[in-house]
């Protein structure tokens, strides 16, 4: 049987905490938060394509047009809109049923990496690509496991056990975002990789897992990606995408499955961002000779006496910084954020408030 590899992005979310650049209507996959030109989206395709047999989209209808108007290189039939939010279970497993009907009598291999994940080491991240394609060809659920390099406590954490594979190990279980002690004690074992969300596996195991987990799950999807390519479409999607289970792969399928050792890991040699809130988009920035890292144009900021700050500029704008180190400055139209780097994390409960009061600004 001829095999083919498909590269799923799910593209969702708002990225709640780069408000308020990021907003719902406005991810920050949407945005060039790197200063390449390209967005992170277009920067996920450009990694990506060379290594595929097809890319698919699934996003919400709220952004598929800037999908489409960044993405003019992917053909309309291979964005899946979402009519509403159902987590990456739903998003990836329904890409999978529709891929396992466009080619049939093919063993389809996908795998699923996150629209907003900044990667500069293409080679590296290609090598442990193809790596864990391999290993999925043996019926294992694959993830990529990236180099811890801090006990950080936004990453959920993969515990890597022995060889299985050539350049795979046996999961021998997942945590989700642990306390700083306990990171700690991961890191210092060495036996602990950071959970990026990237899985490689065999469709049609993806979905004979889901169908013996997520029964109703399965089926429900089975359904609609049988009526996806037809006029049906719209009617069935309005008829049973309300009523599919909301849950994340990790806890539908991932979790479940290391459990019985069914799931590899593939150790990622790269270096990986989630861009996860404004500290760690700092680090990915150029400083300046004030020490100050600009998002945008450095032309409008001035600096003194404000080492480590991250600014984020209205174009045009001057934005002053005076005796403040380490401070956030971001400003839109029509909102300003004015933080420090240690209480970055906290901007989603920033964005929370907001949405509590009207949620005009989100």
């Amino acid at each position: 049987m001829t095999q083919s590899f498909h590269a799923i992005v799910p593209a969702g979310g708002a990225g709640t905490r780069l408000w308020p650049l990021s907003r719902q209507g406005n991810p920050k996959f949407l945005h060039d938060l790197t200063g390449t030109g390209r967005t992170l989206i277009q920067g996920t395709l450009d990694r990506l394509a060379p290594l595929s047999d097809s890319v698919l989209v699934v996003t919400g209808e709220p952004h598929v047009d800037a999908v489409a108007d960044q993405l003019p290189e992917l053909p309309a039939e291979n964005v899946l809109v979402e009519p509403s939010p159902r987590d990456s279970m739903a998003a990836i497993g329904l890409a999978a049923a529709v891929l396992t009907r466009r080619h049939p009598g093919t063993d389809v291999i996908l795998g699923s990496f996150a629209a907003d994940h900044v990667i500069t080491d293409h080679a590296a991240f290609a090598a442990a690509v193809r790596t864990a394609v391999a290993t999925a060809a043996e019926d294992y659920v694959v993830t990529i496991g990236i180099r811890a390099t801090e006990p950080s406590t936004a990453f959920g954490y993969i515990h890597v056990g022995d060889p299985i594979a050539t350049g795979a190990h046996q999961v021998l279980g997942f945590t989700e975002k642990p306390d700083a002690e306990t990171a700690a004690g991961y890191l210092a074992t060495g036996a602990y990789r950071w959970n990026a969300g990237m899985f490689v596996v065999r469709a049609r195991v993806l979905l004979d897992h889901l169908a013996r987990l997520q029964p109703t799950l399965a089926a429900g999807l089975e359904e609609i990606a049988a009526a996806w390519d037809t006029a049906d479409r719209d009617a069935v999607l309005t008829r049973l995408w309300p009523t599919l289970t909301k849950i994340a792969i990790d806890h539908a399928i991932a979790e479940p499955v290391a459990a019985a050792g069914g799931v590899a890991v593939v150790p990622g040699e790269f270096d990986w961002d989630d861009v996860g809130d404004w500290r760690s988009l700092g680090r990915l920035l150029t400083t300046g000779a004030d020490g100050v890292r600009t998002l945008g144009d450095p032309q409008d900021v001035l600096s003194l006496d404000s080492p480590g700050s991250v600014v984020a500029p209205t174009p045009g704008r001057r934005v002053v910084l005076l005796g403040v180190p380490d401070a956030v400055v971001v400003d839109t139209p029509d909102a300003l954020l004015v933080t420090t780097r240690d209480q970055a994390q906290r901007v989603k409960d920033v964005v929370d408030r907001l949405a509590s009061e009207g949620g005009s600004l989100i």
